[in-house]
Formats: structure tokens, C-alpha cells, sequence
């Protein structure tokens, strides 16, 4: 067993906060969440940090190590480098409660501005449905999501913007893009995507791709083939001129509605 020195960010009553330095006996197989623990069980029990099922499938533990973010529970020691202070400090993008504490609560809000799913009508008598298997497959990855909100702590608009009211960020997009991709879902959340959502604010940097605990390929399989829909509603000139010819009656259909007036 040897010891290794952390540097985890505190806050209290007073206004900002510091970083301050802890030495915690660790041994081999312990994860950054183990010494954390140890910490603030031996040195400084008001130490306030989230945690639950220590196996990286609640997303509890987010926090920024070495200044990435990562899960705390899902971060061997073996692979950081202990010669030097590891620095464990809360999200960035949300604001602070206290410790490694912050406040997430405007991703539930985001989530819930999402409209649900609608299934389509029954395609057989006895109330089921007929899927191609493919189309099944393609939403399978989005429900993966342990909302660690990683992804939403990278994301530029939210996290160095604060557009967190009218950008919902990578995590709902992947929520939007489960219930819009599904093949029975016949919902329309285009408009929605394009105005409160804000799926415009996204310039496809791919970092929420990069943290994603769960490999989730956030940016090429959910944020731009929505980013794609709503292009093709609003912005593809023909698909325009063809709602116009739609919408407007034909010469046959107006000289019947003369007639019959």
C-alpha cells in the first residue's frame, strides 16, 4: 500500500472555492471514487459528493479528474499518474451546490420539454405491430444512456454559453433521437427541435462523443441525422416547393369548388 496526494475542489458558505489537498492510502485495483471515499471518511466527513452503484451504470459520480470528465467509480488510479496531486473537481457546465456537488436539475426539465412517444396504429387486428429488425437496432444504442451528463459538461453552448434554457444539449438530443428514430413513432418534433430545443446550436465538435462512459456515437448517429430532418423541413428548397404544390388546389379541384358556390 502506498499513499498518493488528491487535490478535491471544496466549497462552503463563502463565496467561489479552493482546491485542497488530501494524502490517501490507495493499493492496487482502487478507482478514484474508493480514495475519494476514504477521504471523506477518515479526513473530512462533510466532504459532499454523489455516488450509488459504484459500477459505472448510475452516472452518479461525474466529476472532472485531471480536468477530464469522467465517472469516479469507472477511473482506476492505475492509470493516472500518482507522482503527481490527481485533481478531482465537480462538472463545470451546472451550477454549484457545494464540494463536487452540482446542480443538474435543468437536464430533467430539458427532458421533460421533449414530447413522448406516440406509437402509430396497431398495423394487425390483435394490436401489434411489423417492424424491420434494422430499424429496432438503430435506437438500441441510444437507450444506453446512464445520464452521467458528461456529454452535457463538455458541450460548449452549455458549458461555456450557459444556454442551458434554450439549448437542451447532446443527452436530450439522444432522448429525442430514441423516440424519433423509433419505427413506430409517428410524433412531430421537428419544430421543437429547431426552435426551444436549439439543435442549430450544435456545431458538431463531436466531444460529447469523446466522454461518453456508455461509446455512444452521439454526434453521427443521433445529433446530426435530427440536425438533417430539420434541415430537409425547413431549409431544402425543393422539398419546399413541394409543400407549396400540395398545399395549393388544383385548377379542377377550385373550378368545382365555383361551380358548387
Amino acid at each position: 500500500m502506498k499513499s498518493a496526494t488528491f487535490k478535491i475542489w471544496r466549497s462552503g458558505e463563502e463565496e467561489g472555492g479552493r482546491f485542497e489537498e488530501y494524502a490517501a492510502e490507495v493499493e492496487e485495483g482502487m478507482v478514484v471514487l474508493d480514495a475519494v471515499r476514504q477521504i471523506q471518511s477518515k479526513q473530512v466527513n462533510d466532504l459532499a459528493l454523489r455516488w450509488n452503484c459504484k459500477a459505472g451504470k448510475c452516472g452518479s459520480c461525474s466529476a472532472e479528474i485531471n480536468g477530464m470528465p469522467k465517472l469516479m467509480c469507472m477511473t482506476r488510479l492505475s492509470d493516472l499518474p500518482l507522482d503527481k496531486p490527481v485533481t478531482v473537481e465537480p462538472i463545470k457546465a451546472f451550477p454549484l451546490i457545494k464540494d463536487l456537488v452540482a446542480d443538474v436539475s435543468s437536464n430533467y426539465r430539458a427532458k421533460k420539454s421533449i414530447k413522448k412517444f406516440k406509437p402509430r396504429a396497431p398495423d394487425e387486428a390483435d394490436g401489434t405491430w411489423r417492424m424491420v429488425q434494422s430499424d429496432v437496432d438503430r435506437v438500441q444504442e441510444f437507450r444506453k444512456c446512464i445520464e452521467c451528463f458528461l456529454c452535457q459538461d463538455v458541450c460548449h453552448v452549455l458549458r461555456d454559453h450557459r444556454l442551458h434554457e434554450k439549448f437542451v444539449g447532446p443527452r436530450s438530443l439522444v432522448y429525442a433521437a430514441s423516440l424519433d428514430m423509433h419505427p413506430l413513432d409517428v410524433e412531430d418534433r421537428l419544430e421543437d427541435l429547431k426552435e426551444s430545443h436549439g439543435v442549430g446550436y450544435c456545431n458538431i465538435t463531436k466531444c460529447c462523443t469523446k466522454v461518453c462512459p456508455e461509446n455512444i456515437t452521439i454526434t453521427d448517429n443521433a445529433i446530426i441525422p435530427l440536425k438533417e430532418r430539420v434541415v430537409d423541413r425547413h431549409y431544402d428548397p425543393l422539398a419546399k416547393l413541394f409543400r407549396l404544390f400540395r398545399r395549393r388546389p388544383s385548377s379542377e379541384t377550385q373550378a368545382q369548388s365555383e361551380n358548387h358556390d
